[in-house]
């Protein structure tokens, strides 16, 4: 297999040398579709309300070519205020998990290279990122890559160094507004990202984080605003952290992966490096996250009558997982796995119409 983001490379590989395979810049573009954009996203037209989550769009070259492939909704990967280093590779193993990975944490599996065979796999990347003086003009170029019927997000996240809470807010705040100087269509916070550690995820903590989110819209204004959040075990806990947010934000993206403790088959840990023994899986394993968040978020809004949107994610391989999550209520969809397992994922999604069988 030809992944076009490669997790047998390091990550500075990805970013230098990338995109490769089918995503390469001399490899064959399918046909652009004739058809008029006939749906929204965030008031915008789009062909589908489809795209690449935060996490394998590292480059405007990436995201030029997710675009020129048919994905119309793609996230640049969460960038910071400052340079930060990823994770010592590996970063991506595959998992081994029989069925649905539980939300708790405490599960234990079998993590190997054998990645090829593997529909659910690691992250363990961190959240690297460059400094701004070369993230900025680079997701600058990756907005005007946009066609129409297209926007790009670009994803941020405010960082922690041992500072105060309002420090991290602040981060947050300076990141998006730097994010919103790019021109990217809308900005998608990162309140969950298991590499900071499970127990200190932003979107457990309903209070923090709308301070978090109205910090950032007071800095970008009219700028759309996405919270990406983790899997919320509790009705009352998610309905606390949905009105924390509603007042200041478009929308609400669910889940990021799912965090477990990954060993080799002699039990020693998977990766290398302190704190790294548990990481987040994505992939098929998490699905069931992505689609139960999906459908209590619009029961949420239902019930409140709040107008946010809601993106499904986590596990979508195919055009039926993209029905599937919009008959569970998300308006948009997004793929990571599965779009660099398939760079024609985003064909076939805007071959199928919700409702319809996908074969």
């Amino acid at each position: 297999m030809t992944w076009w983001f490669d997790p047998r490379r390091t990550y500075e590989d990805n970013v230098a040398r990338g995109p490769f395979g089918a995503f390469a810049p001399d490899a064959r573009l399918p046909e652009p579709t004739a058809q008029a954009p006939g749906e929204t996203f965030l008031a915008r037209p789009v062909h589908r309300p489809f795209g690449i989550a935060a996490g394998p769009l590292p480059t405007a070259r990436h995201c030029a070519a997710a675009f020129a492939h048919g994905f119309d909704i793609n996230v640049y990967k969460t960038v910071r205020s400052r340079a930060v280093r990823a994770h010592p590779f590996p970063h991506a193993l595959a998992v081994r998990v029989e069925g649905d990975l539980p939300a708790g944490g405490r599960e234990t599996l079998v993590a190997d290279a054998d990645i090829d065979s593997a529909w659910s796999i690691s992250n363990s990347y961190g959240v690297p990122s460059s400094d701004p003086d070369v993230w900025q003009p680079d997701m600058e170029r990756a907005a005007q890559a946009a066609g129409a019927g297209q926007l790009l997000v670009g994803s941020c996240q405010g960082t922690r160094d041992g500072g105060s809470e309002r420090s991290l807010i602040e981060d947050y705040a300076r990141t998006a507004a730097l994010v919103a100087e790019t021109g990217a269509h809308a900005i998608e916070l990162n309140l969950s990202c298991p590499n900071e550690g499970t127990s200190q995820l932003v979107c457990h903590d309903p209070r923090l984080t709308g301070r978090v989110v109205g910090a950032v819209k007071e800095r970008v204004g009219d700028v759309p605003v996405v919270v990406k959040i983790a899997y919320v075990r509790s009705d009352h806990d998610l309905a606390a952290l949905v009105a924390s947010v509603t007042d200041a934000v478009e929308g609400i993206a669910a889940v990021n992966t799912l965090p477990a403790r990954l060993v080799r088959v002699d039990g020693s840990p998977a990766l290398p490096g302190a704190g790294r023994e548990v990481a987040g899986v994505c992939g098929a394993a998490i699905r069931w996250a992505g689609l139960e968040m999906s459908s209590r978020l619009a029961r949420l809004r239902e019930r409140t009558g709040a107008a946010f949107v809601i993106v499904g994610v986590g596990g979508v391989l195919t055009a039926h997982d993209y029905v599937a999550y919009r008959l569970a209520g998300a308006d948009a969809v997004m793929a990571a796995t599965g779009a660099m397992r398939d760079p024609a994922l985003a064909r076939a999604v805007r071959a199928v119409r919700v409702g319809e069988p996908t074969g």
